[in-house]
């Protein structure tokens, strides 16, 4: 009896120690999670949220001394912005400028790495560095270097194209040749980071594939397109993703090569958006910026919907 009784009178000790360890798991784990949440509500969270409110007020800089004292204007911010004769060019140059630099900057990269994927080509991590170092190099430094080289008057490109008797244009000045000259830009300094992509998805795929295909007849074109494309499809999605959502960003090289000019022949949505910012309309700055969150998310799941593997 007295070991019943000693047995029955430990179990509600039991029992409530078990219903207190998930409350101390929960405050341990928070302990340590605290100072994250803290840093990510100031830093992070608490200003996209205050942005987002902004842009649907009047603020501006001649309100920066009492920043609450602000009408709340609805979408009025939002309807200026798509009626912006300005904004609409920014637009325009910016999706001419994915367009064209994204496709071009993938392909490269694919190509290149095709190329050096190979065992018999020497000297290839001499090779994979040259290409790759563009990219870790500073975008601005890289910017002023191809600003020099694209001068008109004073630059190295003219300069050698006026020895063999060709009297080249105005690279930066011209605003039909000034997107262009920065797509360029940015062609060869993202191509790099699209090689080492896609030379890691190349080395994943197993041998096997191909000498099975070598042993039913498969030519060099029909691996390419029946082998390693299926398998680079994952590789394909992420490549596109990244180089889309950077390059609609772009802004370090039209801001250094050209600051938007000539005739906002180079703007664009980020350098646009910057200007506002520097003028002081903060309501409307904080409006594009959404605008080009919904064009980043709507660019993003189209590229999901597309080149998503089949499961």
């Amino acid at each position: 009896m007295t070991v019943l009784a000693t047995s029955d009178s430990r179990v509600p000790a039991t029992a409530v120690a078990r219903r207190r360890r998930p409350w101390r798991q929960w405050m341990i784990g928070w302990s340590f999670a605290l100072p994250f949440v803290v840093l990510f509500g100031v830093f992070l969270a608490g200003p996209i949220l205050v942005s987002f409110v902004v842009s649907f007020t009047d603020m501006r800089v001649t309100d920066i001394r009492t920043p609450f004292d602000v009408d709340f204007v609805g979408l009025a911010n939002y309807t200026d912005v798509l009626q912006d004769p300005t904004f609409r060019k920014a637009v325009r140059n910016t999706v001419v400028y994915v367009v064209f630099a994204v496709p071009l900057t993938i392909s490269l990269g694919l190509l290149i790495a095709l190329g050096l994927n190979q065992a018999v080509v020497r000297l290839r991590n001499v090779f994979r560095t040259g290409f790759f170092l563009p990219y870790v190099t500073s975008m601005i430094a890289i910017a002023v270097v191809w600003r020099l080289i694209l001068g008109t008057d004073s630059g190295l490109l003219n300069g050698l194209l006026e020895k063999i008797g060709i009297d080249g244009p105005g690279w930066l000045t011209d605003p039909t040749w000034a997107l262009w000259s920065i797509i360029i830009v940015t062609v060869w300094h993202g191509v790099g980071l699209q090689m080492i992509i896609f030379l890691a998805g190349l080395q994943a795929i197993p041998n096997e594939l191909y000498e099975a295909a070598s042993v039913d007849g498969a030519k060099r074109w029909h691996k390419f397109r029946y082998v390693t494309l299926p398998m680079l499809r994952p590789t394909l999605l992420f490549s596109t993703v990244i180089a889309s959502i950077g390059l609609i960003q772009v802004f370090d090289e039209p801001y250094v090569m050209t600051q938007g000019g000539p005739l906002d022949a180079t703007l664009t949505v980020a350098l646009h958006t910057y200007n506002q910012f520097a003028f002081g309309n903060y309501g409307e700055t904080s409006a594009i910026a959404y605008l080009m969150f919904l064009a980043i998310a709507g660019v993003t799941v189209l590229e999901f919907k597309f080149l998503r593997p089949a499961t």
